[in-house]
Parts: structure tokens; sequence; C-alpha cells
């Protein structure tokens, strides 16, 4: 059985996921109130490559999950409350829908079926293939029940009381000084 974090296997979820849920993080204040940051600072603030976190916004943005906003401070938003966005709408929005497993119909190449296989074994659903899209339901249960203020909370639970601020704060000097520029 594969370990949870093995670097050989492909995860179902990609790096996207994780670096657009991140930075989606730092549009949202503790309280729900939503903020804009540019994708230029977000990258910066989260360590993200600056190219790869564009396209993970474009997708974001094309799935209505955030909103561009216009002027010297133009970046991103939040296109609807951070309690009306789940996780599932932002692994949707970066990876696509995926199923997490694709069934090859092995069960009728069982070699005592002499290349014939009697309709008991292929018909119905495979059994394998049931518990992987059993398996699938309840992951994208799991995920539409978490949503943005959900991750959000939990970060604010976690963090010294500090931090929301800092963030605030930092973005807020970026956006400054891109204004003082023009």
């Amino acid at each position: 059985m594969a370990q949870a974090g093995c670097r050989e296997c492909a995860p179902h979820i990609s790096s996207g996921v994780e670096y657009g849920l991140h930075c989606l993080l730092f549009l949202v204040g503790e309280s729900g109130e939503g903020r804009d940051a540019s994708v230029r600072d977000l990258a910066e603030l989260q360590g993200v490559p600056l190219d790869f976190l564009a396209k993970i916004f474009t997708k974001l943005a094309k799935a209505g999950l955030v909103a561009a906003t216009e002027g010297v401070k133009s970046g991103f938003m939040l296109a609807r409350p951070a309690n009306k966005i789940s996780v599932l709408d932002v692994v949707t929005a970066i990876d696509g829908e995926k199923a997490l497993f694709e069934c090859r119909e092995i069960r009728s190449r069982c070699a005592v079926f002499d290349g014939e296989p009697p309709t008991w074994a292929t018909s119905g659903t495979c059994a394998v293939h049931a518990v992987m899209i059993s398996a699938q339901q309840r992951m994208e249960e799991a995920l539409a029940e978490q949503t943005l203020q959900d991750l959000a909370q939990r970060v604010g639970r976690k963090s010294l009381a500090s931090y929301d601020t800092k963030v605030v704060n930092w973005l807020g000097e970026r956006a400054s000084k891109r204004t003082a520029k023009t």
C-alpha cells in the first residue's frame, strides 16, 4: 500500500490545487470578508511561481470563483462569498473533472474464459469499479462540505492573532508601491 506523500506516486489532486487554495485563503479575511490582491503579490507572498499561479487564477476566473479587479491596484478578488466556494469547486476549476479510477474491464480477460467471457462475469458494474465509484463519491462529498471560509477559520484558529494583520499590511504595501509608480 502506498504511503501518503509518496513521491513516486502521482497524486490525484495536483499541486496547482494546493497553490490555488493557499493563495485563495489570502483573499479571505478571518471573519469572511473578501479582499483583493494581484497574482504577482500572491505568488511572492506564498513562494509560488508567478507564471504557474497566473494560469491557476485564469482557471479560477473562468470557473467564476474569482473576478478581476480594475485600476492601478488590479488583481483578483473572490467572485462570491468564501462560504459559497467549496474546496471541490476549486479542485474542479483547476484540475477539471477527472475520475479517480478508470475501469479497464479486466474481469472479461480471465484465461479460463478462452476469449469468450460468460455474461455472469461481465454483467453489471465491475465489483472493483463499484468500490472506486463509491470512493470517488465520498471524496467529492468531503471536498464539497469544506468551504474557503472553513479553511480560513482553521488558519485563523491556528495562527497568531497578528498574522492576518501582517498579511493585509504586506499586500497593502505592495499595492501602494505599484500605485506610486504610476
